[in-house]
């Protein structure tokens, strides 16, 4: 098990995923594609949505990004083995550390919208 990922076994249910979601894969109206299987839990709310899109047409408030010193947060949950992976580990992941299921790596246009980024 990599440094920053929990161990899906041990969870009692998947977290719940709020949103337009399409599967139980995490995908939703606005992003479907195979790699398309990561939900972001919000810093504002505490609560997963598979994008900041889904957020943004379905919570009663607006989006606040992860603060910088809370990279050790688990905030990011894969869609395929229900890990859930801390900021940090995601950002260094090109794919899930416990399952090997692919991130799309397109999400890395989106990572100032869900986490501070330094600069």
């Amino acid at each position: 098990m990599m440094v920053g990922m929990t161990e899906p076994a041990i969870r009692p249910a998947r977290p719940r995923v709020l949103g337009p979601v399409v599967d139980d894969m995490t995908r939703c109206v606005h992003y479907r594609t195979e790699v398309d299987i990561v939900a972001i839990r919000f810093a504002c709310c505490g609560e997963y949505y598979p994008c900041h899109l889904c957020h943004e047409e379905t919570a009663d408030h607006p989006a606040e990004q992860w603060p910088l010193a809370e990279r050790d947060r688990e905030a990011v949950l894969c869609g395929a083995c229900g890990g859930e992976l801390t900021i940090a580990a995601y950002l260094e992941t090109t794919d899930c550390p416990a399952c090997g299921s692919r991130f799309n790596d397109r999400c890395r246009l989106h990572t100032h919208l869900y986490f501070q980024t330094e600069g």
